[in-house]
């Protein structure tokens, strides 16, 4: 199955999600254009569909976001674009002074079936935002997000400790519990 993305964290994060004996995840970089909304799905469909002019097999796309509860859901599906101009430190600043650092990740995964159409999967996990930035694994907004339940961010935890609880994860074992489920004889048990 082809992943369609140019994010080296991203596909590195789904090569290592332990599913391989299931699905073996082939990065593929497209040029298209990637639309802004702020709808989360939307972004996420439109790219499938520009994918799916080149692509005719299974593949999925998947984006994802931060929802910062104090700042109204900022950066929301805007998270790639904030990361690259203002970074860690800037929505640390953003968040200076204010009480409530909680937040969600959230994943939207597109999956493309040449008989089926697209299917959309959803994953989130809850948390909150550190007062710094902390560890050094990961990739985006994982060195301030630190999962429900947890003391550490993201960018502290093993791989292995991230994909059992991540946004992404959760997305991606839906997506694959999915495709169990309607392709039973072609997709092998793990």
């Amino acid at each position: 199955m082809f992943l369609v993305s140019r994010n080296e964290g991203k596909i590195k994060e789904f090569k290592d999600l332990g599913l391989s004996e299931c699905v073996d995840v082939v990065p593929v970089s497209l040029d298209k254009v990637e639309i802004q909304s702020d709808d989360l799905t939307l972004i996420a469909l439109y790219s499938a569909v520009q994918a799916s002019l080149y692509l005719r097999d299974f593949f999925f796309v998947e984006d994802a976001g931060l929802y910062i509860t104090s700042l109204k859901g900022f950066p929301g599906p805007y998270s790639s674009y904030v990361y690259k101009t203002i970074g860690v430190d800037g929505v640390l600043k953003l968040l200076s002074g204010l009480d409530d650092r909680t937040a969600f990740f959230e994943s939207v995964i597109v999956l493309h079936c040449p008989r089926q159409g697209f299917k959309v999967f959803k994953g989130s996990v809850r948390g909150t935002i550190s007062f710094e930035a902390r560890g050094s694994s990961g990739f985006g907004f994982d060195p301030i997000f630190v999962p429900e339940g947890y003391t550490k961010t993201f960018a502290e935890m093993d791989l292995e400790t991230k994909n059992s609880l991540s946004h992404r994860a959760r997305a991606f074992r839906a997506m694959i519990n999915w495709l169990r489920t309607a392709y039973k004889s072609q997709v092998q048990e793990i």
